[in-house]
């Protein structure tokens, strides 16, 4: 068990930068604040554009929000080891993430193509995506799962 805590905990802690990545976010557009854009100027083009709320008319770092919260309670279930349920929770993981990767993509060519402006923070979730993949690939190929 101790073997499979390291990545596991990684899951946690990157899924745990999603959660502080989107949280800005919305704490930014609830109180109508500009966020910081460490590089690049283009945050705002993107977070005001037409395409941050494709899905149910809700905004999308909501839906980001959502997914790295569920995903770090899996990721924490893991780390504890959650006994029989653990065989289910590293498929749901990847179908979760699955989902997340195709999502990153399309916005990612949202911002190259469509919006033609770059947003740091959509950026840096997409790169919090490819390191949870990278991560549970790692974990379900290396270790058996």
């Amino acid at each position: 068990m101790l073997i499979n805590l390291t990545p596991h905990a990684l899951l946690f802690t990157v899924a745990a930068i999603g959660i502080s990545e989107t949280a800005y976010l919305i704490q930014k557009r609830i109180a109508a604040e500009r966020p910081v854009c460490p590089i690049g100027e283009g945050c705002e083009t993107v977070l005001n554009s037409k395409y941050n709320r494709l899905f149910l008319g809700i905004h999308n770092e909501v839906f980001g929000f959502l997914f790295y919260i569920a995903f770090a309670v899996i990721a924490a279930l893991l780390v504890i080891g959650a006994g029989e349920i653990e065989a289910f929770l590293v498929p749901i993981a990847w179908l979760m993430l699955i989902g997340a990767t195709a999502a990153s993509a399309f916005f990612i060519y949202l911002q190259w193509r469509v919006i033609r402006a770059w947003c740091f923070w959509c950026v840096m979730s997409a790169i919090t995506v490819g390191l949870m993949d990278i991560i549970l690939f790692w974990l379900t190929y290396s270790q058996g799962l």
